[in-house]
């Protein structure tokens, strides 16, 4: 049997923590594990390939044929075909330069430009109206992706035969990418040939070198970074040929370069089985989440409430161990709290219906003494608009029906001669609070900075971005501020008597809202834009005053122990990702 080496344990003790660090995408799909990245086998399989080319992978086998004899017989190969007139002679590369070394080669390995090593060139130029002969498949860099080949798109070209020698690949060649991802290639290990165009490096190497192998050296410098190196441009990289030529080569014994591929071949192979593991997990802890969660919405009455937070509160430890799962709880209490669930209810409390005819009254004054016009009667909400039904002494209303002041913000360029004012602009609300770290001042006229002002219980609305996740957001104002706000706001004033505004606020995160005001974009010029009468039209749940402020002071206390888990979650993937990374030093030191 045979003995696993002390690096080959060090990737195969540690799976737990390659599986456990994770580490949150930027940008994120739907699905939970489209949302992380899963960063400890990530590492892993850097670590593999960095351990591959620096021979401490495989044990070595002095009985190998060092890689010294290696290069005698592609020396004398290419002597041989140069004499006989098939290959020209080439220039001599130099020799690979000590600074050029990132690490020290094992005993029998040597150092050598990738171009002393491989016959290599870049295919034939598109031309459908020059290029003459046979109709052929080719690929392009758009069927050539790491280690395989999608060939469900590829075309044709008409090609000579005299192009062949120079524009075909067959078995065992390695394909590079000269163009858009410079250095993707792939192993052409398909029994018939297949044309390249020029943005292609075809590499056929001298004497049996495993072309497997250098595949895996381009990958490793793709994880390293190393191989930006040898591409320009940004955008849009390429590499030439002679870039590829001068990519310093460690060249193992012919034999070990076979064990070297098997072994990567096999870890990979884990590597791939880990992370489907991990994202099958990943996904089925999410729907778990998600089920269990449902269940406590959708609870009929207090029996089925009370028995499904009873399986939630039995397993929270092992419930909301990822990002997503406490987003999804922090969901949860918000649609809990907006339908009257999250605390109990009073039945002393004057009911919202007595609140609404308080608005009834107070438009009616504002209606006779001219300061706003009088309405049609609104038809009552329709049974088919109420996403739930209400417990007692609630009321459904359009945010119109709460007698709203709404006024769009001021011009973000300012007024010619106006007074310096501190203006909010989106970059001012942070996690969404206004936040006066890195405000700007701009001149705003004296009427405009009385007209556009701020006063705790003001809500602000974001009205334009290009992002459908922060238009429509509430921003609740909750101290005066000496401030006025851009014209990418609009600003929402409800009297206090009638409405608490945190509660609006919170309202405003709900999925069931979020959702309705997704669906009432307009986009101009790639910005998402709601407009006043979109924000009047929603339809929310009005508590009791005295509940509003109940479920506010609720909210807030759950949310802190979501923002702790979250924060305890964080500080468990931090060190986790560290000690991913300070075993692929200890491995590579």
């Amino acid at each position: 049997m045979n003995a696993v080496s002390p690096v080959e344990s060090l990737v195969t003790d540690h799976l737990d923590l390659w599986t456990a660090a994770l580490k949150r995408k930027s940008t994120a799909g739907r699905g939970s594990s489209s949302k992380v990245e899963l960063y400890g086998i990530k590492k892993l399989r850097e670590l593999i390939l960095e351990l591959a080319v620096r021979g401490l992978l495989v044990p070595q086998n002095p009985n190998d044929e060092p890689a010294s004899e290696l290069l005698k017989k592609i020396a004398a190969e290419k002597a041989k075909l140069v004499k006989e007139g098939k290959i020209k002679k080439e220039k001599s590369l130099p020799p690979v330069s000590e600074e050029e070394k990132p690490f020290e080669s094992p005993k029998g390995w040597l150092w050598e430009r990738f171009g002393n090593l491989a016959e290599h060139n870049a295919g034939k130029t598109l031309d459908q109206v020059r290029n003459q002969g046979e109709l052929r498949d080719y690929i392009t860099t758009s069927n050539l992706y790491w280690g395989k080949f999608d060939l469900s798109g590829v075309r044709q070209m008409p090609i000579e035969d005299t192009d062949l020698d120079k524009c075909q690949a067959i078995h065992n060649d390695l394909l590079i990418c000269e163009g858009g991802e410079a250095g993707r290639a792939a192993v052409w290990n398909h029994d018939y040939p297949i044309c390249f165009q020029n943005h292609i490096h075809r590499a056929r190497f001298w004497q049996g070198i495993n072309p497997y192998y250098a595949y895996r050296l381009l990958e490793k410098m793709s994880y390293s970074g190393e191989i930006n190196n040898y591409r320009k441009g940004v955008a849009i990289s390429n590499m030439s040929g002679k870039a590829l030529g001068s990519i310093p080569f460690p060249l193992p014994p012919l034999a070990e370069q076979h064990r070297i591929v098997a072994k990567v071949d096999e870890l990979m192979a884990l590597c791939d089985q880990l992370e489907q593991e991990t994202e099958a997990s990943l996904g089925a802890h999410q729907t778990l989440v998600e089920t269990l969660l449902s269940a406590l919405t959708s609870a009929a009455d207090h029996a089925q409430f009370a028995s499904a937070w009873q399986r939630i509160a039995g397993h929270f430890d092992t419930l909301f161990t990822t990002e997503e799962s406490i987003a999804q709880l922090k969901q949860t209490i918000l649609q809990l709290a907006v339908m009257g669930k999250l605390v109990p209810q009073d039945p002393n409390d004057e009911p919202a219906s007595e609140l609404l005819k308080k608005i009834a009254a107070e438009k009616a004054k504002l209606v006779k003494k001219g300061k706003i016009k009088k309405e049609k009667p609104h038809p009552p909400v329709a049974e088919e608009e109420k996403p739930f039904e209400l417990t007692t002494g609630w009321e459904w209303v359009k945010l119109n029906d709460m007698l709203p002041e709404f006024q769009n913000g001021a011009s973000s360029r300012g007024d010619k001669g106006g007074i310096p004012t501190i203006v909010l602009r989106l970059a001012d609300i942070k996690y969404r609070r206004v936040s006066l770290a890195d405000t700007r001042a701009l001149p705003i006229n004296k009427d405009d900075v009385s007209k556009y002002g701020l006063a705790q219980g003001d809500v602000l609305i974001v009205r334009v971005n290009g992002s459908s996740d922060i238009v429509g957001q509430f921003i609740p104002i909750e101290a005066e501020l000496q401030a006025i706000y851009c014209d990418h706001f609009i600003r929402m004033r409800i009297n206090q008597e009638w409405c608490h505004t945190s509660y609006l606020c919170l309202v405003g995160q709900t999925k069931l809202i979020r959702d309705r005001i997704s669906s009432l974009f307009i986009t101009t010029a790639g910005q998402k834009t709601v407009n006043q009468g979109h924000i009047g039209s929603l339809l929310v749940a009005i508590p009791p005053l005295a509940e509003q402020h109940r479920i506010v002071t609720k909210v807030d206390e759950l949310m802190a122990l979501c923002d702790q888990l979250k924060s305890r979650l964080s500080d468990a993937q931090t060190t986790q990702l560290h000690l991913a990374n300070a075993l692929v030093e200890r491995a590579i030191g």
